[in-house]
């Protein structure tokens, strides 16, 4: 029995225990004696695992736990009947969208069949051209519908949109005067006496050609201005070099003078370029003089004054002599507009063509090599030694930084 309990006692001390006290099992301690603090006390006996489940208890178990029962069925449900609600809308749908196409198709088929009906009795008494004005009942219903909103929105329009006719002229005029052309010609249609005023029609003349020779003539009884801006309107759609000036003197709109049509193509925006063109660099060179002297340079730098040249120049890069015709009488009208820079015509001549070269190889994608600061100087002074370093720098900078001095 001793040995037994010595053996129990050994099994339970700890393994440190036992090799601090050299494999000896310390002895029992007494229950009144002084505990030892170098001493562990054996661990707590643990119970038993319990024995393992039956087959069925744990089946059971895993597949349906007591606490979760409640809620798996309840989600069970939901979803089944969310799932039903989705199955009954989208069989009420695809029966909507069936019921709508066969609708469509009856509807389809009877206008078919009524047009099917209806063209050949008439096909035997008329012919195809007037079997075209003939409406059928599917026309007919949509014209009626359309005269129907139309009628609608111009009463509801009619109704939020005041009576010019019951306003006081000063104030009709008013209004009428943001109007173009088109719109107080349709406005002329509902009121007749304001919408045909001769100062409205004058205003748009004078706006839309700022010069013609007629302006300052005396007008003579039974003048219009709205039959002016119409034979204005024409004159500028068939503008060209011959006929197009040849209508306007005709029609004593211009007089036959190179400063009358330089001023009138000056003062409009409303001429095509390439007939522009054509009159400036043809046989009307004395055009082209007094076109460029109505441009005005003073204290512009020159790249910036040669930019809006050009812009405002119809077609200025067609090239050949009508280039060079534009950069002569712009060399001579800026070193008139521009007299304290001591600057030539033959220089300026020089600049502006350099200044074009220089514009195109720093924009041209096709060029890899762009030119230097360094390089333009160096050409430039070769070309036109009178011009400064300095000079010439500036005019690198502002091409390098404001862009082409040729609008594209």
């Amino acid at each position: 029995m001793g040995q037994a309990v010595t053996r129990a006692v050994r099994l339970s001390a700890p393994q440190d225990e036992a090799v601090e006290l050299g494999g000896r099992v310390p002895p029992p301690q007494h229950p009144h004696e002084p505990r030892d603090p170098l001493r562990r006390d054996p661990p707590a006996p643990q119970p038993p695992p319990p024995p393992p489940p039956h087959h069925h208890q744990h089946h059971h178990q895993h597949h349906h736990p007591p606490l979760l029962r409640p809620v798996l069925l309840h989600d069970f449900r939901r979803g089944r009947l969310q799932q039903q609600q989705h199955h009954q809308h989208h069989h009420h749908q695809q029966q909507y969208q069936q019921q709508h196409q066969h609708h469509h198709q009856q509807q389809y088929q009877q206008q078919h069949q009524q047009r099917r009906r209806y063209k050949p009795a008439v096909s035997r008494t008329l012919s195809p051209a007037r079997l075209r004005c003939v409406p059928t009942a599917s026309s007919a219903s949509t014209a009626s519908t359309a005269s129907a909103a139309s009628t609608a929105s111009t009463a509801s329009t009619a109704a939020s949109f005041p009576d010019l006719g019951l306003l006081p002229p000063e104030l009709g005029l008013a209004i009428l005067s943001y109007l173009d052309a088109t719109d107080l010609c349709l406005a002329s249609c509902v009121w007749s006496e304001l919408g045909s005023a001769e100062l409205l029609w004058q205003a748009l003349c004078k706006s839309t050609w700022g010069h013609c020779s007629l302006y300052r003539r005396p007008q003579p009884p039974g003048f219009s201005y709205r039959r002016l801006y119409l034979e204005l309107d024409e004159g500028s759609l068939n503008f060209n070099a011959n006929e197009g000036l040849d209508y306007l003197v005709s029609r004593s709109i211009l007089d036959d003078d190179p400063g009358e049509f330089a001023l009138f193509a000056f003062s409009t925006r409303t001429l095509a370029p390439g007939p522009l063109r054509a009159l400036l660099a043809g046989r009307r060179h004395d055009v082209l003089a007094k076109f460029v002297g109505l441009h005005r340079f003073q204290r512009q730098f020159l790249p910036d004054a040669l930019r809006r040249f050009l812009g405002a120049a119809p077609e200025p890069l067609a090239g050949g002599p009508y280039l060079e015709a534009l950069v002569t009488e712009f060399a001579r009208r800026y070193c008139t507009c521009n007299p304290r820079l001591c600057l030539t015509a033959d220089v300026v001549y020089v600049l502006c063509y350099s200044l074009i070269l220089l514009s195109v190889d720093l924009t041209s994608p096709h060029v890899r090599n762009k030119m230097s600061k360094r390089e333009f100087i160096r050409n430039t002074r070769r070309a036109a030694p009178s011009v400064s370093p300095d000079f010439a720098g500036h005019l690198y900078d502002n091409v390098y930084l404001v862009g082409h001095v040729v609008p594209t």
